[in-house]
């Protein structure tokens, strides 16, 4: 019985921790969310009113038409979801070809090559951006699609993980397969990638998140506003004399949409995870 009454309070312990750390994550959120449907002088109230007498609509609009009325926000968002998505399908894909190939073949070399990957993540990019950038320069992609994404087609981390999660397929699944006569890119296509969901879900969801918040390198790359990413176009709003509290939360709240939509199509790998045992059955 007293053990039963130790485990019930740390149970209730626990609950209270977790409950108090979402609380904590969730409250900026929501001061997001509010404070986009109200005007400016209503959010700089104190006490902050955490419900508005009416739905201040005006403020996606205003956010969305941007501060020269020229709706240019709908083409930026449009480059961040372009880029953002060819990232993550290329990163995705090549990491788990290398990921594969470093987990499952045997060559010499192999750990010097994994370790080799694994150094690079040791570099800041901070040490390498100027370099970069004077190699997309003399290629001629800057101000481009290209200038954007080519330098991030795969990562290290994504190598790492894709390797790592691969390392656990069993090796008796694919002998099975090139005994009834598969070759390996349809061992790999038909086999391995619909086995290796939790691991893809988690790297296309980290990928899209580095790609959509990167600021940074786009302010590089990009002189044209038509060319300009969401990160930018925020920067730029932020930076103007007058501007307007709720028209700075809608654009975030707008902003922030597509990375909803992203995590929660990808969150049942996360909450359910379809394992190997499961999904290798008969």
């Amino acid at each position: 019985m007293k053990r039963m009454k130790r485990l019930n309070l740390a149970d209730i312990a626990i609950l209270a921790c977790l409950v108090g750390v979402c609380i904590v994550v969730l409250i900026p959120l929501a001061f997001m969310f509010t404070s986009s449907t109200m005007p400016a002088i209503d959010i700089l109230k104190l006490p902050y009113p955490w419900f508005s007498d009416h739905f201040h609509w005006q403020n996606f609009w205003n956010g969305i038409k941007g501060p020269e009325g020229t709706f240019i926000f709908l083409r930026n968002i449009l480059n961040s979801l372009i880029v953002a998505l060819a990232v993550t399908c290329s990163t995705v894909v090549l990491s788990a070809l290398t990921g594969y190939g470093l987990a499952k073949f045997e060559f010499k070399g192999r750990t010097v090559v994994f370790m080799l990957i694994m150094a690079t993540m040791m570099i800041p990019f901070e040490a390498i951006m100027i370099p970069l950038y004077m190699v997309v320069t003399r290629m001629g992609l800057q101000d481009s699609y290209a200038g954007l994404i080519v330098p991030f087609l795969t990562s290290a981390f994504g190598i790492f993980l894709m390797r790592q999660f691969l390392m656990t397929f069993p090796n008796e699944v694919l002998d099975a397969a090139r005994i009834d006569g598969a070759s390996e890119p349809r061992i790999f296509a038909s086999i391995v990638l619909p086995n290796a969901k939790p691991a893809i879900a988690t790297l296309a969801v980290l990928t899209f998140r580095s790609q959509w918040d990167s600021l940074l390198w786009p302010l590089l790359v990009i002189q044209s506003e038509e060319m300009k990413t969401i990160p930018l176009y925020i920067t730029k709003f932020m930076a103007e004399t007058h501007s307007d509290e709720g028209i700075m939360m809608a654009i975030a709240v707008m902003a922030s949409i597509p990375m909803f939509i992203m995590f929660l199509t990808m969150s049942e790998y996360f909450i359910n995870r379809e394992g190997l045992h499961s999904s290798t059955k008969g």
